[in-house]
Formats: C-alpha cells, structure tokens, sequence
C-alpha cells in the first residue's frame, strides 16, 4: 500500500461531503452571494462547504494544520490540509456546472495528495504521491489520467482563464506571443484547463496569479499523470503566485515564451 492511501481515501470522504452540500445550493433560487473585499464572490455554499470540511478534519485528523479560502490558517504542523470549497465561484452563482471543490494534503508544504471533485460534470480528478493520477466518479470508477504526447508548440492546445490576470501582471505581450505560437487556444478556466492537461485533451494551461488554494492539488496530479506543475521560473509551485501546467515535453518552450527571453534556469 503507498504512504498516502489511507490520506486519499480521506480526502475522497471530504469531497463527497463537499459535494452533498454544493450540489444542493447549486441553482437554488434563494442562494445568497456577497462580495469579498477582493471583489470576488462568496456564497453561502463556499462558507458551508468550508465550515463542513473543517469539522470532518478537526475530529479525524486533530493534529493536522489547515488552510481554507474562507477561514484561514489553523494549527500547525508539517502536514497541512488546502481547502478551495468551491474554485469557480462565478460559475457557480451563473448557474454554469464547471466548478470544483479542491482538496490537497501538503508535507512540508510539498503536495502529496490531491483531489478536485467536480460534481455537477460528474467527474473528479485526484492523486497521492506514487499512485498516478486518476479521473473517474469514485476510487472504484476510475482510469488513469496520462498527459499527451504533443513535443511541439505549435501542434499544442492551450487553455487559460482570461486576458485581464495576465495584463495586470504585465506579462500579456509574453501570453499573447505563446498564443500565437501553439495550434489552439480555448478559455475554459479555473481547474478545468489543469486537470485536463493531466488527461491528454489539453496540452497546455497557464495562469498569472492564483492563491494557494486555487492550486494546491494540481502540481501533485499533474506530476502523477506524467506532467509538469511550477511557476514561471520553473521551481515549485508552493505557496501561490503564477501556475503553469504542461504534459512535461513542451514546458521549457512555455517558460521560455512567457518570459519573454531566453530559457529559464529550472530550479528543484
């Protein structure tokens, strides 16, 4: 058995809890929505599902640390549980189905455990550390998620969430020239573009600027599906700041293209 089954098991617990309660608010009519100081939107869903997970975790994992979108920092310890109730909040108050909850087990603020759990696509995506990535509607249900074959730019797909992330981070000559440069761009956001990325139907994703929680799953799953997670400078994605998901062949060109010059130093 791999060190992390048992905390994979786990994390599935936690998203079918999650799902239970995001479903049910999904579409509702009396769904209420505030605007974060941020100016992003918060739903009661986002506050339930958080408030849920965290109740599961301080009774069944006491000793473990927790981060959350919605509550913050509690505990410390080597071992810490990221929370994103719901990743694609916007979506969610729209009434569009992609949307997840994402959940990943750090140690030592590296990802070893990762599961994004997209009910109303009816689909998840997870992986622990040695035990590939999978996608499927359950630990039973599942294939084995493995990144494309693509090695050339411009025969790769690419998606990304928006324009504006990449402008206010002064990079959009640099996105707008890897654009160019590939075979396909689509737009289809948040944790879709990564997650397919690990199953071969995308190539590329890439954003300027997410939290820790946005992410945490995703470098974990990417590498298990045989990928590559990190930022622009090709280190690892730990604590926030710009993601780029590639199938691992094409990713020194993406670097090098977002940069805007020559190939960046790959950093361990």
């Amino acid at each position: 058995m791999a060190a992390f089954d048992d905390d994979l098991r786990f994390a599935h617990v936690l998203a079918d809890a999650a799902d239970d309660i995001a479903l049910k608010h999904f579409r509702s009519l009396d769904l209420k929505v505030e605007t974060k100081p941020d100016l992003t939107p918060v739903t009661e869903a986002d506050r339930l599902v958080e408030e849920t997970l965290r109740n599961v975790l301080s009774r069944s994992r006491p000793r473990d640390a927790v981060i959350g979108e919605e509550y913050g920092n509690t505990g410390n310890s080597s071992r810490c549980w990221v929370l994103d109730p719901i990743d694609g909040t916007k979506n969610y108050v729209r009434g569009v189905p992609v949307w997840a909850t994402l959940i990943a087990l750090l140690e030592n603020e590296r990802p070893v455990v990762g599961v994004v759990s997209a009910p109303a696509l009816q689909r998840r995506w997870w992986a622990a550390e040695g035990s590939g990535a999978w996608t499927g509607r359950s630990l039973h249900k599942a294939t084995r998620c493995t990144v494309s074959k693509v090695s050339k730019l411009e025969d790769a797909s690419l998606s990304f969430s928006s324009l504006t992330g990449w402008e206010e981070q002064q990079r959009l000559d640099s996105f707008l020239g890897l654009t160019r440069s590939v075979w396909r761009t689509r737009a289809y956001g948040d944790f879709w573009s990564h997650v397919m990325v690990a199953e071969g139907a995308v190539d590329i994703a890439a954003e300027p600027e997410l939290s820790l929680w946005d992410a945490a799953p995703l470098p974990i799953i990417l590498e298990e599906a045989g990928g590559r997670a990190t930022n622009l400078r090709g280190g690892h994605y730990s604590s926030g700041g710009p993601l780029v998901c590639t199938n691992g062949a094409l990713h020194d060109a993406v670097l090098t293209q977002l940069n805007g010059g020559p190939t960046p130093l790959r950093l361990t």
